[in-house]
């Protein structure tokens, strides 16, 4: 059964079944369709998919987001603002430094605001789609788009709770519980409650999720399901270590300042999806997503301008500005989808037909002491935490309105039996209001674009495929330059090949791309907490995912990526007064990423259960956009992984990370603020499934 269904018991006043005939039919499967998927299988889209199910998440034991996109070798980890938030690249390209990266759940937008970092409790399974999608999402990075996809009620009473602990006083429960509570109406609840120290001194979190959520089945072909999400999330906010020639740090050593406390982040999102099953296949979808979201906290940050920096001059006295951050967001949206197939003589066409709008309010309010040399600083070499915090100012204070509304046309056409034609045509309108309240400065701009996409699919035979696609898009870009001045808009296009594969024992993708960006924003290094545009840049590359059984009780997954990315324009940026010459490569892009899992059950063994390893590679990157010789070195990371069912309903769970406890960094965003790796870890975790 594909991933976006889910099995549901019988419904038998609602089918008009006896109840014998009911007792006869175990499960009635209904089919969540996807928004922006339509009827079409992945293996028959031009384009690279790859899916990471949940039973790639339960061997990593992995609860947050980012680890996971970590088996995605297209995708490469960023700034993640003080472990704040989430931020990755996708086939090279990222988006704002200064703000989360974007990404989807369930088709709605979901990344954009401040909900912390994102919790797996709640997660079926994870989509990654390269490639641009802005042909049917509209704002989408060239790189493609993740889409989460959350579990969903059901009729039949199940559920799980864990217990976890590990290493670095690690505590965490995690429950779903999911039953229906009549004929037509199925509930479902799940979440997580976290309570963890950290490899870093000083640092921890806390973390509190609930997701309920509700489907009621409105006639035998119309149904509506509400989703919910609560997150409450505490973290000290930590920018990493110091990484120049000559210092030499410990990994869990804390730059920050204990005293300021933890980082408050909530949000919450609400969506409302109404399905109904047309006549001839067709099926109407409608959507509405409402998401809200707050930070607030201090930090003290290293200070990034070589003159107000100590540390050069001395080797040990690390000058920090602090900070005070208050950022809230409020996103709404809507969304109407009509898809089905049709035949115009010997063509058949796979129609997607859609419209959606959406309204989206920042606000991101600075405040900031930064004071002369020696004012506010740290010994790295033997930290002294406590100093009497200096009084913050307001640095800068933007509240921004994004509104747009779009439509968008697909239409994939089997010409014959090997080949399939696809056209996408989207429109959309958008405005971007900002009011920058420090400086009183005020900007609005309004657009529209056209974003195409073309696309072929050859079938070769049953089991293998070749595709091509071009695609241009868009992302409106949010927030301000030092000066008050928006970004404007980035633009994209993107070329693909590729082979798709379904043989006997392994299945996959192979694809080769060419993707062109401008108006891409980095960090400034001089005006801290701003972005600048960087101007445009390339990525090329070759990506190969792959699932493979080995054997009767063998299975591997291995996921590689080879990327070539580098700026492709001089640039110089007044403020920094520094040039960014062309073919220099982007900030935390590896040329080569590798991501391998293998699990072996256990069964002839005699036992129930399985274990396996997993293996990441990933190749040196720049770090610092600014300064081209600082590289973060390569590193490898093992893992190990044992699971043991001890009984109908108790399972055990073992966790080895970081097998050979390397030390390396993870991100950076400036040598000043690099981001360490986690050491190595053990977990071990409990779960009574029912």
């Amino acid at each position: 059964m594909p991933p976006s269904s889910c099995k549901l018991l019988p419904l038998a006043a609602l089918l008009g079944l006896s109840t014998a005939q009911a007792d006869e039919v175990e499960r009635l499967t209904v089919r969540y369709h996807q928004a922006y998927r339509g009827d079409i299988p992945n293996k028959a889209l031009p384009q690279a998919i790859e899916t990471l199910d949940r039973q790639l998440l339960d061997n990593s034991a992995a609860s947050r987001f980012q680890d996971a996109l970590d088996f995605s070798a297209s995708i490469s980890r960023q700034n993640n603002s003080g472990g704040l938030w989430d931020s990755f690249a996708l086939r090279g390209f990222p988006g704002n430094e200064n703000m989360p990266s974007a990404y989807l759940v369930d088709g709605f937008s979901a990344g954009r605001g401040f909900s912390g970092t994102r919790d797996l409790a709640n997660v079926a399974y994870i989509e990654v789609l390269k490639g641009p999608g802005s042909a049917l999402y509209g704002r989408s990075e060239p790189g493609g788009t993740v889409n989460i996809i959350t579990k969903k009620p059901q009729y039949q009473t199940e559920g799980y709770l864990k217990a976890e602990l590990g290493r670095f006083q690690h505590q965490r429960l995690e429950g779903d519980f999911t039953t229906g509570l009549s004929e037509r109406l199925a509930f479902r609840i799940n979440g997580a409650w976290q309570d963890s120290d950290s490899f870093r001194d000083q640092v921890f979190i806390k973390k509190k999720l609930v997701s309920p959520s509700l489907r009621y089945q409105l006639a035998e072909d119309a149904a509506l399901l509400y989703s919910g999400e609560f997150i409450d999330q505490q973290q000290l906010f930590d920018r990493g270590l110091v990484a120049l020639d000559g210092i030499a740090l410990p990994d869990s050593r804390y730059l920050g300042e204990p005293d300021d406390g933890p980082t408050q982040v909530k949000g919450s999102g609400h969506q409302l999806n109404y399905q109904q099953q047309l006549a001839g296949g067709w099926s109407l979808q409608a959507g509405l997503n409402l998401r809200h979201s707050t930070l607030n906290g201090y930090s003290s940050d290293a200070e990034l301008s070589p003159s107000r920096q100590s540390l050069f001059e001395d080797g040990r006295s690390l000058d920090r500005q602090r900070r005070y951050r208050d950022y809230h967001s409020d996103d709404s949206s809507l969304r109407l989808e009509l898809s089905g197939a049709l035949d115009t003589g010997p063509v058949r066409h796979h129609l997607l037909l859609g419209s959606d709008a959406y309204r989206y309010e920042l606000a991101t309010g600075l405040y900031r002491y930064r004071g002369p040399k020696g004012s506010y600083s740290l010994d790295i070499l033997a930290p002294q935490y406590g100093q009497n915090a200096p009084e913050v100012a307001l640095l800068y204070d933007n509240r921004e309105v994004q509104k747009a509304f779009g439509g968008y046309l697909q239409d994939q056409m089997d010409l014959s039996k090997q080949v399939k034609l696809l056209l996408g045509l989207r429109f959309d309108h958008y405005q971007q209001r900002i009011h920058e309240l420090a400086s009183g400065q005020r900007s609005q701009r309004s657009q529209s674009r056209l974003s195409p996409r073309l696309g072929l699919v050859y079938v070769l035979s049953d089991s293998l495929s070749l595709y091509g696609s071009y695609s241009e898009g868009f992302v409106p870009l949010s927030g301000t330059d030092y000066q008050g001045h928006p970004f404007g808009v980035e633009e994209s296009q993107s070329l693909e090949l590729g082979l798709k594969f379904e043989l006997q024992a392994v299945s996959g993708t192979l694809a080769l791309f060419d993707a062109d960006k401008s108006n891409i924003l980095v960090a400034d290094p001089v005006n801290v907490g701003f972005s600048a545009p960087l101007g445009q840049a390339r990525s090329r590359g070759l990506e190969l995912d792959i699932k493979a059984d080995l054997g009767d009780n063998l299975q591997a997954r291995l996921s590689y990526a080879y990327l070539d990315t580098q700026t492709t324009s001089d640039s110089l940026n007044a403020d920094w007064g520094l040039a960014v010459p062309k073919g220099s490569p982007l900030v935390n892009i590896p040329r080569h990423n590798l991501s391998l899992m293998l699990s072996q059950s256990l069964q002839p063994l005699g036992l129930d259960g399985d274990t396996g390893l997993s293996y990441r590679f990933v190749d040196s990157r720049l770090g610092d956009a600014a300064d081209l010789s600082f590289r973060l070195a390569p590193y490898s990371l093992v893992g190990l992984f044992l699971h043991l069912q001890l009984d109908d309903n108790l399972k055990l769970a073992l966790n080895l990370d970081n097998l050979f406890d390397q030390s390396y960094i993870d991100s950076s965003y400036n040598a000043l603020w690099a981001y360490p790796g986690a050491p190595r870890n053990l977990k071990a975790s409990l779960t009574y499934a029912f």
